[in-house]
């Protein structure tokens, strides 16, 4: 295991009449309440306060868009793969660092579980007689403790949620763990900001240290370091098939990572997708954080296509048709490839050729009913919004704010493409890779003194979002001007 993990402490060990009464974490005052919230939101009405934010969001996404059954009271088995074998070393980082837990853990009648990126656990250490009674609700490997699959827990909201997530008693959905606390956080992957496993603490029939979920973000900040040394040493090999195609293509070539930031660019790429100079692509990103996405619609998707078509050979090759400028012919590009010890760790794209399997895009069918609400976060409070109250979301990096009459917003979902995902059926159109604008409330267009295109969402502030060159011609055919 890599880094130095803090030692745990996660509560004071109970003594002779300091023990822990039957039914603690349900019969405090605010467990009352909370319970008094869950009584009514589980019948199908709409809480506002009473509530952690974190935790009510989740709430409404296992009612409205998982349809969990809070009587669930066994964890369903998890079907599919294994964990994948190109996280080996985390897991085997995270199972030291369960198995060292605990042990620590093992006095205060706690467990330890560590789950895959799709929260299926994958061991569970800690005191036996926990573990017994876990097993009654099957908080044991092989069992799938996603939202989707158990709704509100540390586990599986750890994916939704940034940084480390308690919850306590009556916060869980499922009515049959409130009798449970837990602590979890998500390990994720630096290069798709996917989740890829979780840890986490389980106590039953009493509260968690305070301290726990800091140790949880000490400790996954060691796991972490290993995903970005991996990080590093694929964009490594990247960069280095790269310079070597260079030398034979003179057409606009990139190299991506396997989230499809571009890493590398020939001069004539940069000149082609619009970069300066001085952009650090043209000598290689090698750091995380100097990646560039480029704004071209329909990429992401061909990239995860090029990586479940390439299954691990470098033989393999295939091309698509996109606009990379809106407002210009589509072009053509061909995508390879580059793998490493049967991984895929990253691709090439030579802009202008048509080389090897062709790729026909789908277009994916609605998941779920569409949101009655939006909801956002502000202080301690959960707002809900309707669609009209949004004129416009900005992203800042995985954050997302909503600009509403009601203030500046967080939204619950992170990530502007989850956003978009919401909000395109009610008239929401992208319009910059960090803006995403309500159409609906446009209230004038700007030109810039260079020619750039600004939108004032509301006149009365001036309240201006730039639109990027690509997307300015869809834009103006969608407002008809």
């Amino acid at each position: 295991m890599t880094g130095r993990v803090p030692p745990l402490a996660i509560a004071p060990r109970p003594s002779g009449r300091d023990h822990v009464a039957r039914g603690s974490l349900v019969t405090t005052s605010s467990a009352k309440e909370v319970a008094r919230a869950w009584e009514s939101f589980a019948a199908g009405e709409d809480v506002e306060t009473g509530v952690r934010p974190e935790i009510l969001a989740s709430w409404y996404r296992c009612r409205d868009r998982y349809e969990v059954d809070r009587t669930l009271d066994v964890a369903p088995g998890a079907g599919g793969d294994a964990q994948q074998a190109d996280n080996d070393v985390i897991f085997t980082a995270l199972g030291s660092l369960g198995a060292l837990a605990g042990q620590e853990v093992e006095r205060d009648g706690a467990v330890v579980t560590v789950t895959d990126g799709g929260g299926r656990v994958l061991g569970i250490w800690g005191d036996p007689s926990a573990q017994r009674r876990a097993e009654l609700h099957n908080l044991a490997p092989w069992s799938s403790w996603s939202e989707q699959c158990t709704g509100t827990n540390g586990m599986g909201t750890s994916f939704e949620v940034p940084g480390a997530v308690t919850v306590t008693g009556p916060e869980h959905w499922c009515e049959a763990f409130h009798q449970w606390a837990c602590a979890g956080i998500s390990i994720r992957d630096v290069v798709t900001r996917a989740p890829v496993a979780s840890i986490n603490i389980s106590r039953w029939n009493a509260p968690l240290s305070e301290l726990v979920p800091v140790w949880l973000t000490k400790a996954v900040a060691c796991v972490e370091q290993e995903i970005y040394r991996r990080a590093v040493y694929e964009a490594d090999k990247v960069i280095s098939e790269f310079n070597k195609n260079s030398v034979q293509v003179s057409a606009p070539l990139m190299a991506m990572d396997r989230g499809g930031n571009v890493i590398a660019a020939n001069e004539a790429a940069v000149a082609l997708l619009g970069l300066t100079g001085d952009t650090p692509l043209v000598a290689g990103a090698i750091e995380p954080a100097q990646r560039w996405t480029p704004d071209i619609s329909g990429l992401s998707d061909v990239v995860r296509w090029v990586k479940e078509r390439a299954q691990g050979t470098g033989q393999w090759s295939g091309h698509a048709t996109l606009t990379v400028n809106e407002g210009e012919a589509a072009t053509p590009l061909t995508m390879r490839p580059v793998v490493d010890a049967s991984h895929v760790v990253g691709m090439l794209c030579v802009f202008g050729m048509q080389e090897g399997e062709p790729y026909e895009s789908a277009s994916q069918a609605a998941v779920g009913q569409l949101p009655r609400r939006v909801i956002g976060m502000r202080n301690d409070r959960l707002i809900l919004l309707a669609p009209s109250e949004i004129r416009y979301a900005e992203a800042d990096r995985n954050v997302v704010w909503l600009m509403t009459e009601r203030g500046r917003i967080q939204a619950a979902t992170r990530g502007l493409e989850n956003v978009e995902r919401l909000l395109t059926p009610y008239g929401f159109s992208r319009v910059h890779r960090r803006f995403l604008v309500n159409l609906r409330r446009v209230a004038e267009l700007e030109r810039g003194i260079k020619g750039e295109l600004f939108l004032i969402m509301d006149s009365r502030s001036h309240e201006f979002v730039p639109v990027s060159r690509r997307h300015a011609p869809e834009l103006r055919r969608l407002l008809g001007v």
